[in-house]
Order: structure tokens, then sequence, then C-alpha cells
């Protein structure tokens, strides 16, 4: 069981940075495989970036490679989510997710192989 919670959302003008934070309950290095989605307004939620259990392998949605970086404290358990060059179009709730499926069976973005999600935080990027 993992209890995972959202922070540093907010407003921002376009060009703009934000780390988002996720605070784990318990430990998730070789443990969980972490997430992050966002969901903007109308659209489904969807996958944003990802990274392994091992902590050795990240993965990004096109829209976001080379503006998003995925990063973990492993002695606070924290994933973070830094994103720069912000856009309008990155406007959403961003969630943060575990999983707890094998290595060699998750499927990064994917929302039904994550076991546990936080309550979202809130971004939004004006012009």
């Amino acid at each position: 069981q993992v209890q995972l919670a959202e922070s540093g959302g907010g407003l921002v003008q376009a060009g703009d940075s934000l780390r988002l934070s996720c605070a784990a309950s318990r430990r998730t290095f070789n443990n969980y495989a972490m997430g992050w989605f966002r969901q903007g307004p109308g659209k489904e939620r969807e996958f944003v970036a990802a990274l392994s259990r091992s902590g050795f392998n990240t993965y990004y949605t096109d829209s976001v490679k080379g503006r998003f970086t995925i990063s973990r404290d492993n002695a606070e358990n924290i994933v973070y989510l830094e994103m720069n060059s912000l856009k309008p179009e990155d406007t959403a709730v961003y969630y943060c997710a575990a999983s707890a499926k094998l290595y060699l069976g998750i499927r990064y973005s994917q929302l039904d192989d994550y076991d546990y999600w936080g309550q979202g935080t809130q971004v939004t990027v004006s012009s």
C-alpha cells in the first residue's frame, strides 16, 4: 500500500518553470515504478513521464521531451517532475502514480498499469 501526495502546482506564465513533488508513504526504490499523468480541460487523462523501479530508465510523451524531467530522491521517497518552458497547452491537473507490476510487464504509459494515485495538483499556464 502506497499513499501519494502531489504538491507544487500553481499559476505561471508561458516560458516559466515549475517543479512538482510527489511524496510517497513508503519506500519506492526497487519496488514501484513511478509515473506522472495529466488531465487538461475537456481531455482524457494522459501519460506524461515515468521512472522505472530501478530508477535507471525514464520515459516521456513526445510533447514534453526536452522540457520535462522526472527524477527521484530515494532517501526521502519523493518523485519530482521538473517542468521547463511551460506552454498554455500544459495546463492540466497533474497526478502522481505508482505501479507494482513486474519489471518486464509494465506499460509505463497505461493508466491501468498503475495501482496507486495521488489527488492531483493544478498547473495553469497563461500566455
